[in-house]
This record gives structure tokens, sequence and C-alpha cells, in this order.
């Protein structure tokens, strides 16, 4: 399951995944997003708010995130994986082969301090 929170003034994305993701997860996450990101052209942020990674519920889950990967990276300009979870934590290293946006990694108790860098230089 996928919960997220998009706060428009600030033009940031928070995702937090609290069970395994499911394709369902991924589609209404698009129909969230795209319609603004179709308005305003980008987003400033994305934050992965997770203390763990819960995994996918199956196979067309994990394409289904492979798809919205592929589909926002270039439309979000830094990515902030705010987590306990080993597996997230070394996350911005792969994905800088792969994403255009700055991603960093904070500690799952710094929330505050990755949504700070999040809205520095919009």
């Amino acid at each position: 399951m996928l919960k997220y929170e998009l706060n428009r003034a600030e033009s940031i994305l928070i995702i937090m995944p609290s069970g395994p993701l499911e394709s369902t997860d991924f589609e209404k996450l698009v129909q969230e997003v795209d319609p603004y990101i179709r308005e305003n052209g980008k987003l400033n942020g994305l934050m992965i708010y997770a203390k763990s990674f819960p995994g996918w519920d199956n196979f067309a889950a994990f394409l289904s995130h492979i798809k919205f990967v592929k589909n926002h990276h270039q439309k979000i300009k830094k990515i902030a994986a705010v987590t306990g979870s080993r597996f997230l934590s070394i996350m911005p290293q792969v994905a800088n082969h792969f994403v255009q946006a700055e991603i960093r990694h904070f500690d799952y108790d710094d929330k505050d301090a990755a949504l700070n860098w999040l809205k520095a230089d919009k």
C-alpha cells in the first residue's frame, strides 16, 4: 500500500509505503500527479518516507513501479529518500545511473531536514 500527499504550494510529493506495493497504488498516484505535472511542468521534489521497504505485492506491481519511475523521473528536480531501510539508503547511488533528479539519502528521523532540502533552490 502506498499513501501519498501532494503539497501543491511547495510542489513536493511525499510518498509513504506502508505495506507491499500494488499496481493500483501507482495507478492512483498517476491520476493525482500527472495533471499537476501537466499544469506546472514538474515537481520540485519527491520524498520517499519509509522506515523500511515493504517490497511489492507481485511482479505486476514491480513493473508498475518501474513504469512510474521511467515516465516521471525527468519531471522531478530532487528526490529525498528518508528511511531507516538499508535497501532504500543505497537507492541514491543506484538510481543516479538511471534518474536525472538530484537524489539524497536522509535518516528516517531527519524528515524535516529532507523537506528543507527539497524546498531549497526551487
